[in-house]
């Protein structure tokens, strides 16, 4: 039996926690927001023990959700979850006024923080990179987390833009979606930024370095493994935490197939939770897909 030897780091767990999932907008069968089943989700993953939730983010599909969506589905799950967790809003668009809108939008209806991701498209130059994140992290009080994802945004912040945004009282957080250990190793000492894993396949990698926790897409499907991933290397038992994580590689590879929102509605659909299927542009798994992604599911004991 393992001594809990506090190895995690703890930075911003109190803010942004520490195992999160990146939540999917649920739609019924007439393609409109399902509050219900929202609520449905959010009080499974809680109860698997995950401790954040972000909504309206990418996986929430958020380009093809309106603002009234959001905060319906926001204020839906705060009711639902009260303040057992921490809700993290997606506010994060390529154009800055909007952001600014939803963020302070967020805000009013109870989130405890946002995530704001590179503007995308645009490809702005890294002082416009700065000056939109400052705009949005100016714009309301709350604990914002960038949100760095360079093969979807085309643009990484760079090195020396963090340090600049880390100067910013509200820019407490960042999620990596762009892998680069090495230069985050430096960033995570200089900066104080708490630095969640925003890429399912680095989780552990992550953590060796000083990651808080987990931004997850399979945590969907694996939410009491990923929690115990975390807490494994927490308590020092890196064997553990080495199975579970190898365990989770069939999820990985799924969603690398299929892309996370038809990864997750498809796997929670199996799981018996019907989210429905998602908006266009995004299509539904065919039926040899998801007969994949059984398999996939099966290998890693979450079905």
């Amino acid at each position: 039996m393992f001594m809990s030897t506090g190895l995690a780091a703890k930075t911003g767990a109190d803010v942004f926690g520490t195992i999160s999932v990146a939540m999917v907008t649920p739609f019924t069968t007439t393609n409109n927001v399902d509050l219900d089943k929202a609520t449905q989700l959010a009080r499974h993953l809680v109860d698997h023990g995950v401790d954040s939730l972000v909504l309206a983010g990418t996986t929430g599909e958020s380009p093809t959700t309106t603002l009234s969506e959001k905060l319906d589905l926001l204020t839906a799950v705060r009711r639902e979850v009260g303040d057992s967790i921490k809700i993290i809003a997606g506010a994060g668009t390529n154009n800055t006024v909007t952001s600014v809108e939803l963020a302070r939008a967020s805000a009013q209806a109870g989130a405890d923080a946002l995530l704001v991701v590179t503007p995308y498209y645009s490809k702005p130059s890294q002082e416009g990179i700065y000056h939109h994140f400052a705009t949005v992290a100016q714009a309301t009080d709350l604990p914002v987390c960038l949100y760095d994802i360079p093969p979807r945004s085309v643009v990484p912040i760079a090195a020396d833009t963090m340090r600049r945004l880390a100067e910013l009282p509200t820019i407490q957080a960042v999620k990596d979606a762009k892998g680069n250990i090495a230069e985050a190793t430096a960033l995570i000492a200089e900066t104080g930024l708490a630095w969640y894993s925003g890429d399912d396949p680095l989780n552990l990698p992550w953590l060796s370095v000083g990651a808080t926790g987990f931004i997850s897409v399979i945590g969907h499907l694996a939410p009491a493994q990923l929690v115990q991933l975390h807490q494994s290397f927490n308590n020092g038992d890196l064997a553990q935490a080495r199975k579970i994580n190898a365990s989770l590689n069939p999820l990985v590879a799924a969603q690398g197939k299929l892309g996370g929102v038809t990864m997750a509605k498809a796997g929670l659909k199996l799981q018996g939770l019907d989210m429905g299927t998602p908006r266009l542009p995004v299509m539904a798994a065919t039926t040899e897909e998801i007969e994949a992604l059984r398999h996939n599911m099966e290998k890693s004991g979450v079905l």
